[in-house]
C-alpha cells in the first residue's frame, strides 16, 4: 500500500484503556479505526478498577514513578516520559475531567469515578470517527499486507482485512471482564514469557479458628518485611488483610512480584510482619513485662500494648503457649511475626499479571518482529507494576506507542514479506 494513496485502515482488537488509546492516536493521525471486543462493551475491567475510585496515576516524581517497573523500567522509560503522569492528567482534562493528588500521592478524578471519563472518552472517539464492534472475539490474526482476522460475532464467524492491528487483548486476570490471556495460545514461545498472577493474595494455611474468627479483617498499620534470596529487601507500612486462605491487600500486593518469584524458585516464602510499626522492641518488651495480675494474657495485651482482635489473633495462631508465656519471644514476635505464605493465588483472582509478549520480539514501535502488521500493547506485554496507578499508565503509554508506531510504519511503506497466522 501506498500510504498517499487511501486511508488507512487500522484494527484494535480489545477495547481496554490501551486499545482505546491506541484508537485514539490512530483516528487522530487519518486512519479509519475499528475496535473489536468480545465483551458486549469495551472498558470493562476500567470500570471495576475505578469502582472505589479511580486511581489514574501518581503523582511522584518521575524518577521514583519509573522505578516502580522494576527490571523493565529501562523498556518502559521512553514510553511513560513521552506519556506519563502529568500527560495522563492533562488527557483526563482534556475530556473535562478534573483530578486531584490524594494524601497516599495517588491521582484521581475529582469525583472519583471511572463511568464519566470512559463515557466523555467514548463519545470522543465516535466523533472521531472509530467505529465499535461489540462481542466479536478474535479467533485468529494473520499477519502480513493485509492483516487478516477471524471472528466469533453475533452474526456467526466473520472475516475483516486491516492494514496494520493493534492487539490490547489485557492480561489473564478478570476473565469473566474479557482478559483471559487466550491469545498467549497464539505466540511461540520465543515471544511470550509464561503469564504469572501480580498484584495478587497468598496462601497461608490458617487454622479453621482463624478462619472463622477473622478472615475478612484488615490488619491496619503494620510493617511487612521480606528478604528474598535473590534480590532486595522489602520493607514497608501499610495495610492488609487476613482471608479464608491468608494474605491479600495493598501491602501484600506491594511485595507480591518478590513473594511469588521467591515461591516458584523455593515453594514458599517467610514474611516478617511488626504488628506496632511505630513502637520499639524495647518498648514492647517493657510493657508485656508490667506485671498483669490476675488479668488474663489477652487482656494484658490490649490494655498495656492496644493488641487485640485479628492482630492478637494472630499471634495465638503463629505462637506455641510457651513462646507466648516468654516476654522476650512474645516481643520479638510482635516486632517481626514470622508468616509463611506458600502459594499465590489463582491468576484469575489477581488484579494484573506478569509476563506476556517478550520485548525481544518486539519493535521500538511495539510490532511484532515476524508478523508485520501487528502491534501490542497494554498488560499483554511482559511487565509489571504495583498498583497506585502504574498499571494504568503504562497501559495508556504503550497504547499510545503502538497506534502511532502502526501510523508510521504504513506511512513509510508497509512491507508484505514474513506473513505468519496468530492462532
Amino acid at each position: 500500500m501506498n500510504a498517499s494513496s487511501r486511508t488507512p485502515h487500522i484494527a484494535i482488537v480489545g477495547g481496554g484503556p490501551a486499545g482505546l488509546m491506541a484508537a485514539e492516536v490512530a483516528v487522530q493521525g487519518g486512519a479509519q479505526v475499528d475496535v473489536y471486543d468480545g465483551m458486549p462493551s469495551v472498558g470493562r475491567k476500567f470500570l471495576l478498577a475505578g469502582k472505589g475510585g479511580l486511581n489514574l496515576t501518581h503523582g511522584e516524581p518521575l524518577e521514583r514513578f519509573l522505578d516502580r517497573y522494576g527490571p523493565q523500567r529501562a523498556r518502559l522509560e521512553a514510553w511513560l516520559r513521552a506519556f506519563g503522569p502529568e500527560q495522563m492528567r492533562a488527557w483526563a482534562q482534556g475530556l473535562g475531567i478534573d483530578t486531584f493528588v490524594g494524601s497516599s500521592g495517588r491521582v484521581f478524578p475529582t469525583d472519583m469515578k471511572a463511568a464519566p471519563l470512559l463515557r466523555a472518552w467514548l463519545q470522543r472517539l465516535r466523533a472521531a470517527g472509530v467505529r465499535f464492534h461489540m462481542r466479536h472475539r478474535c479467533r485468529e490474526v494473520r499477519a502480513g499486507h493485509p492483516v487478516k482476522l477471524q471472528f466469533d460475532a453475533p452474526e456467526g464467524p466473520t472475516a475483516i482485512e486491516a492494514d496494520a492491528v493493534v492487539l490490547g487483548l489485557g492480561g489473564a486476570s478478570w476473565a469473566r471482564l474479557g482478559s483471559d490471556g487466550a491469545w498467549a495460545n497464539w505466540l511461540s514461545a520465543d515471544e511470550l514469557a509464561p503469564l504469572r498472577p501480580s498484584n495478587c493474595g497468598f496462601d497461608v494455611g490458617w487454622s479453621a479458628h482463624l478462619q472463622e474468627r477473622y478472615a475478612g479483617q484488615p490488619l491496619k498499620s503494620v510493617r511487612l518485611s521480606f528478604q528474598p534470596s535473590d534480590g532486595p529487601v522489602f520493607d514497608q507500612v501499610g495495610e492488609c488483610v487476613v482471608t479464608q486462605t491468608g494474605l491479600e491487600g495493598s501491602l501484600v500486593y506491594a511485595a507480591s512480584a518478590a513473594l511469588r518469584d521467591e515461591i516458584e524458585a523455593r515453594g514458599h516464602a517467610v514474611v516478617h510482619l511488626d504488628l506496632l510499626p511505630a513502637r520499639s522492641l524495647d518498648w514492647v518488651r517493657d510493657e508485656l513485662a508490667h506485671p498483669r495480675g490476675p488479668r488474663s494474657l489477652s487482656t494484658h495485651l490490649k490494655s498495656r500494648l492496644g493488641l487485640h482482635g485479628v492482630k492478637a489473633g494472630l499471634l495465638y495462631e503463629m505462637l506455641s503457649k510457651d513462646d507466648m508465656a516468654d516476654v522476650g519471644r512474645l516481643a520479638q514476635a510482635i516486632k517481626a511475626l514470622p508468616v509463611r505464605v506458600r502459594a499465590t493465588r489463582p491468576m484469575d483472582e489477581a488484579i494484573s499479571t506478569a509476563g506476556g509478549v517478550r520485548f525481544e520480539a518486539l519493535s521500538d514501535e511495539l510490532m511484532l518482529k515476524g508478523r508485520p502488521g501487528v502491534f501490542c500493547a497494554g498488560e499483554m506485554l511482559d511487565w509489571e507494576a504495583p498498583t497506585g496507578g502504574y498499571l494504568l499508565t503504562a497501559c495508556f503509554a504503550t497504547g499510545r506507542t503502538a497506534g502511532a508506531g502502526a501510523l508510521s510504519w504504513l506511512a513509510r511503506g508497509a512491507s508484505p514479506d514474513g506473513a505468519r497466522a496468530l492462532n
